[in-house]
């Protein structure tokens, strides 16, 4: 069995998207402070971290996006959701900025050598990382799907899709129109993936990714992982 980590490192000030507030991770405590119980003497650390809950890589649930006093919250969301079959699509050769159309996701799914079945999770290798991570243009030029290829990954029948992106589209009114057709397709996505390289080419894994149980939650970091028996 080999376990490949799509995670991207929780830290302070990690890169987040610019609606959402900055991740601070501070010590609360330290082994500088000598503790006694008793007979015994002892010493802990903890951090204090504050974030959105969208912070990282993260799942959204519907409640994000989708306006309907219904709309399930992360903590509602069956965790079947999250434990699935999954392929990768290599569109790593797309434009920065690009909506990546139909056609372009039927050439990249013809090349992988598979088919999307019924509950799938489809990640989406973009190369995103490898270009824009570290850097300003992270937050603002990133590929993503057309409003069409959303579409056209509901009507096979998927549970989710995740980007290593901040974003499921490219910035601006396609990212909303994106977000928007998740709601209307009962579908959802992930964001700020890693490692979607090390999985191209390689067929179909399980894929693991829970979130946290957070109460009335819009999203929830999670530890992604793609399995390969």
């Amino acid at each position: 069995m080999e376990m490949i980590d799509l995670s991207r490192d929780l830290f302070h000030r990690t890169q987040t998207h610019p609606a959402h507030p900055p991740v601070i991770i501070s010590v609360w405590y330290d082994h500088a402070e000598k503790k006694r119980a008793g007979n015994t003497d002892f010493s802990s650390k903890a951090l204090s971290i504050a974030f959105s809950d969208h912070a990282g890589t993260h799942v959204d649930a519907p409640a994000h996006f989708d306006s309907r006093p219904d709309a399930l919250s992360i903590d509602q969301m069956p965790l079947e959701k999250f434990y699935t079959s999954g392929i990768c699509l290599d569109l790593s050769h797309v434009p920065l900025r690009h909506a990546v159309t139909v056609p372009e996701m039927e050439a990249a799914l013809a090349a992988s050598g598979q088919e999307i079945r019924a509950d799938d999770t489809v990640l989406l290798h973009m190369a995103t990382n490898d270009r824009l991570l570290g850097k300003p243009g992270y937050l603002h030029d990133f590929p993503g799907l057309a409003v069409e290829s959303v579409h056209w990954l509901a009507d096979r029948g998927i549970g989710m899709f995740g980007v290593e992106a901040v974003s499921p589209a490219p910035e601006g009114e396609p990212n909303f129109q994106a977000h928007l057709a998740c709601g209307e397709r009962g579908i959802t996505h992930m964001e700020c993936l890693a490692n979607l390289d090390k999985l191209v080419g390689r067929g179909r894994f399980r894929f693991i990714g829970f979130p946290l149980k957070i109460r009335g939650g819009t999203a929830s970091p999670i530890r992604a992982v793609a399995i390969f028996e």
